[in-house]
C-alpha cells in the first residue's frame, strides 16, 4: 500500500514557510510516499509564480493541483508550460495553457494519475467536469490504476455528486477551494476515499487565509476592500493521508490531518498586483 499526503490549499508566504516547517514530520510519522499540493493561492495570497513553483517543489512536494485562481498572476499564463508539476482545471478549454492531468511517480515507482477538475455552481463556467473526468480517467488508465481527482469547487452537494459518480473509478476525491476542512472523511462502497474539502494551509487567525478587519468591513458595509495576506500569529496544516492499493487502485484509509502550530511571522513579499478574494 502507498500513502499520499494531499495538502489543503497553501496561502501565500505563510503558508508555504509552515509547510517547509512541518512536512518532513509529517512525512516521516504517516509514512509517506508521494505529497500533493494545492496551490493556486501560494504567491502573495493569488495564483502561482515559477519562483513559487520551485519554491514548493524544492520542500518536498510532488505535484501541484490549482483552481480558480491558477492565472490571476498573469505571467503564468506564459509560465505554466514550463512547470511540468503542475495542472491547470482540466475543464478549462483546450487552448488554455498548461496541462489537464499529470502522471508521476512514487520513489518505488508506482505511478499515479492526478486530475484538477472545477466546479461549476457558484464558479466561473467552464466546461462539464463530469465528462471531462470520464475521458481523463480512461486515458489515465491505460498506464496506471492509481488516481487523486482534486474538485475545487464551492457547492459541498456538486463535490459530493463527483465522488459519487468517480466512485470506484479513481482513488481519491479530494475537495478544495473553501478553504474549511470538513469532517465527512470515508471510503466509498466501490474504493473510492472521498473528503469534501481539504481546507487550508496558513494562518489560523485569519479569514480563509486573509486579515480578519477588512473582511469584517466587506460584511458590515458590502463595499470591497483591498485584501492582505496575513504574515504573523499561529498557523493551521490542513491536509489529508489516503492509503491506496497500488496494485487495484482502491484506497484503504483516508485520514484527516488538522494541525495548529505555534505563533511565526513571516517577512512582507515585494508587493504584486492585488487581487480579490482568495477562496
Amino acid at each position: 500500500m502507498i500513502r499520499i499526503l494531499f495538502i489543503g490549499d497553501i496561502i501565500a508566504k505563510y503558508g508555504r514557510q509552515l509547510t517547509r516547517n512541518v512536512l518532513p514530520e509529517i512525512k516521516e510519522k504517516h509514512s509517506i510516499d508521494l505529497v500533493i499540493a494545492n496551490a493556486e493561492n501560494s504567491a502573495h495570497g493569488n495564483g502561482l509564480t515559477v519562483k513559487v513553483y520551485k519554491e514548493l517543489l524544492e520542500m518536498g512536494i510532488d505535484a501541484l493541483t490549482s483552481g480558480n485562481h491558477i492565472f490571476d498572476r498573469k505571467e503564468f499564463l506564459g509560465d505554466i508550460d514550463k512547470c511540468d508539476k503542475v495542472v491547470r482545471p482540466a475543464n478549462y478549454p483546450k487552448q488554455v495553457p498548461g496541462r489537464d492531468h499529470l502522471i508521476v511517480e512514487t520513489p518505488q515507482g508506482v505511478r499515479v494519475g492526478i486530475i484538477c477538475l472545477m466546479g461549476r455552481v457558484f464558479m466561473h463556467t467552464l466546461d462539464n467536469p463530469f465528462p471531462v473526468a470520464d475521458k481523463l480517467i480512461d486515458k489515465i488508465k491505460r498506464e496506471t490504476d492509481v488516481i487523486i481527482v482534486d474538485i475545487h469547487a464551492e457547492a459541498t452537494s456538486e463535490k459530493t455528486a463527483m465522488g459519487w459518480y468517480l466512485d470506484g473509478r479513481v482513488s481519491a476525491v479530494l475537495g478544495t477551494h473553501t478553504h474549511i476542512q470538513t469532517a465527512d472523511e470515508r471510503i466509498l462502497p466501490k474504493g473510492t476515499a472521498y473528503l469534501t474539502d481539504a481546507g487550508m494551509t496558513g494562518p489560523m487567525e485569519s479569514v480563509i487565509g486573509v486579515e480578519i478587519p477588512p473582511i469584517l468591513q466587506r460584511y458590515l458595509t458590502g463595499v470591497n476592500y483591498r485584501f492582505e495576506a496575513v504574515k504573523n500569529g499561529p498557523g493551521l496544516f490542513s491536509a489529508c493521508v489516503v492509503g491506496i492499493d497500488e496494485e487495484t487502485g482502491r484506497a484503504h484509509e483516508i485520514k484527516r490531518i488538522y494541525q495548529v502550530t505555534d505563533a511565526m511571522e513571516v517577512e512582507e513579499e515585494k508587493k504584486e498586483k492585488k487581487l480579490p478574494n482568495p477562496a
